[in-house]
């Protein structure tokens, strides 16, 4: 009688070590360095674009990275083309202090796996801004491109800064002209007479949203508001 034997051998996945840990810090901290540099590489056809600088305080941020997209593709030139890589440098300053409608800074859940069971890690909007606030923004204009081989080349002309201070000269910078926004139902910022909001940050944000709104609304003639 022959008797077959079969072993089987699961190799132990190594634990990480602390020198591997370090790269990877390295590694991370040099692409977020990479990431808020004011050199661009692996961009062709650069010579011709414009640096253009915006102002995030205040505004959405939904909105105001469909806008950044849209330029970053070059779909507000009259010379756009598919894959022509056309759009400009856009420079984002301030990213910390964009705003989220509703109740997303607590609601909206950003997802990723560590590819172990049970390993889905999920984190609010508001966590995501304490640990990067420069992130939320990059991965929202990064959702609004198209899903081709251009998608990298044009994120690499986005450079987004937390705060005023950015690595770019100052001369060479062009303000980008962002539309008015009117609010068809602005939020209601009126309070009882002695009385504080229970949330100031949160009203101080409405209160100068609908300031924004009241301007707009006289620059384009709309009608007031009932």
């Amino acid at each position: 009688r022959l008797r077959l034997v079969v072993h089987s051998r699961v190799t132990p996945r190594a634990p990480r070590t602390p020198h591997t840990a370090r790269v990877v810090l390295v590694v991370l901290v040099v692409c977020a360095l990479a990431e808020m540099s004011n050199v661009i590489k692996n961009v062709p056809n650069l010579a011709g674009m414009r640096y253009r600088i915006v102002d995030a305080s205040g505004e959405v941020l939904g909105r105001l990275a469909s806008r950044v997209a849209r330029a970053l593709q070059g779909k507000d030139k009259p010379t756009y083309a598919p894959g022509a890589g056309s759009g400009d440098v856009i420079v984002v300053v301030n990213a910390a202090d964009v705003a989220l409608t509703g109740k997303k800074m607590t609601d909206k859940k950003y997802y990723r796996h560590t590819g172990y069971v049970g390993g889905l890690v999920e984190r609010s909007a508001r966590d995501m801004f304490e640990r990067d606030p420069t992130w939320v923004f990059r991965k929202a204009v990064e959702r609004m491109l198209p899903r081709n081989v251009h998608a990298r080349e044009t994120m690499r002309k986005l450079r987004v800064f937390p705060g005023r201070e950015h690595t770019f000269d100052e001369t060479k910078l062009v303000r980008m002209q962002l539309e008015p926004r009117v609010l068809v139902k602005a939020p209601d910022t009126r309070a009882p007479e002695g009385m504080m909001a229970f949330n100031p940050e949160a009203h101080a944000r409405r209160v100068a949203l609908v300031e924004k709104s009241e301007a707009a609304r006289k620059t384009l003639g709309h009608r007031p508001r009932a």
